[in-house]
């Protein structure tokens, strides 16, 4: 008990009229806070719209300052102003930051290792995380991927120690795309196979001198197609997903192939 408490020896005896002080100064600091960000963002709504967004990026900032400058202001009524206290205390916000930044070294550290490894690369098309997008920008601490619904997704480095990395061109323009087709069971087979190889074949967006498959599955509703091809342009992949869906959609449809239907379309839910 005694260790405990001295460890908190840097600490003054405040009376009544320092605890007063301080809790002014933290309201002050908040309710000063609130007005600059109120203040802000109104001056962000009546200017041009190409400075809205410089505006808005400067509430955090000022908002971090205003509350750096009301921890200035406090440590001294709460810390008896010697050498021996002042190092007290830098000791202590020394480790707090340290174990604070932990993940953030480790971040450092993996993106060293994913430069190194070229793990991935600016305009690869990864998957981390269930995150499927292409690589923007590969930073100090994390890497930018852009969704195909154009989302701007962060995922620090560090999750390259514990997340599989699924990296679909690996510094290739082409990467693989598979249309899936679901029909009825009664079917002709190698007829149905060689049509979607000819789909795939014909496309405009297919990678040259690349070969066109057909993967058959039986499922208990029916039997499941993948046609397989490479795109020539990586940044292609869903036009050409969709140009493969609606052209071997149309041609099976020509040949009075059925299509599976949903078990829960048929017999309802159960």
């Amino acid at each position: 008990m005694k260790e405990d408490l001295g460890a908190w020896a840097f600490l003054r005896k405040i009376d009544s009229s320092e605890i007063t002080l301080i809790l002014t100064v933290l309201v002050l600091a908040w309710v000063l806070a609130a007005i600059v960000r109120w203040g802000l963002r109104r001056a962000s709504e009546k200017a041009p719209r190409r400075l809205r967004l410089p505006i808005l990026r400067v509430i955090p900032l000022v908002r971090l300052f205003i509350g750096i400058g009301a921890f200035v202001l406090i440590v001294p009524i709460l810390v008896e102003p010697s050498f021996q206290n002042v190092v007290a205390l830098l000791a202590g916000v020394s480790l707090a930051v340290a174990f604070a930044l932990k993940e953030y070294a480790s971040s450092l550290i993996a993106g060293l290792v994913t430069v190194l490894e070229n793990t991935y690369q600016p305009g690869d098309w990864i998957e981390m995380d269930g995150i499927y997008g292409e690589v923007k920008f590969i930073g100090v601490r994390a890497v930018h991927i852009v969704t195909a619904d154009d989302n701007e997704v962060i995922i620090p480095h560090y999750q390259l120690w514990s997340k599989k990395v699924s990296n679909a061109t690996s510094g290739s323009h082409s990467l693989l795309c598979v249309a899936d087709f679901y029909l009825h069971p009664d079917h002709d087979g190698p007829a149905v196979r060689r049509r979607l190889e000819e789909i795939g074949e014909m496309s405009s967006r297919r990678q040259p001198e690349t070969k066109v498959r057909v993967v058959a599955q039986e499922k208990p509703w029916g039997t499941h197609y993948k046609l397989k091809a490479y795109v020539k342009e990586s940044r292609e992949q869903f036009d050409f997903i969709t140009d493969l869906t609606l052209r071997g959609k149309a041609a099976l449809r020509e040949m009075n192939v059925r299509f599976a239907q949903a078990p829960y379309a048929q017999g309802g839910r159960k």
